[in-house]
């Protein structure tokens, strides 16, 4: 196995990851040029996304470094974006892996806290040390977890 740290996502090992992440989900795409051209451009993305050893896609776990802040207090936080295992590879791991990478790459940074949302791996999370925060809402009205690295 090989996970591969992208900043460009341009870059087709990333994109064919997504494409196959948003096929699972039924969404469709129009201009998927503009859409990976948008992300790059938004600074700070990062992903990690996993192959195995015919470089197939495993996974990728997309991520952020934020800050959160009004007119007194600011806070840094890890922002897990996006997150997918590809079906064939669930329950074998990878999932813990890729997510590990991205606390990792935010400690290395010195982030202390992860923020996500999540309408289907709610139990996935809390294995992890994630914990449901309703002191925070998310636009996309998710369950919001967090944890302290």
């Amino acid at each position: 196995m090989t996970d591969i740290l992208i900043s460009d996502f341009t870059d087709n090992v990333f994109q064919n990851a997504f494409k196959l992440y948003f096929k699972e989900l039924g969404i469709e795409v129009k201009n998927w040029n503009a859409l990976f051209e948008e992300i790059t451009n938004e600074n700070g993305n990062n992903a990690f996304v996993r192959l195995g050893e015919r470089e197939n896609i495993i996974g990728f776990v997309m991520f952020k470094a934020e800050k959160l802040c009004n007119w007194f207090f600011e806070e840094s936080i890890g922002f897990i974006r996006e997150f997918w295992v590809a079906k064939d590879y669930r329950n074998n791991g990878h999932g813990s892996d890729l997510l590990k990478l991205a606390e990792d790459f935010f400690k290395k940074n010195q982030i202390k806290k992860t923020i996500l949302t999540t309408d289907t791996a709610q139990r996935f999370y809390e294995l992890h040390g994630y914990f449901k925060d309703t002191a925070y809402v998310a636009k996309n009205d998710d369950a919001v977890f967090i944890k302290y690295l």
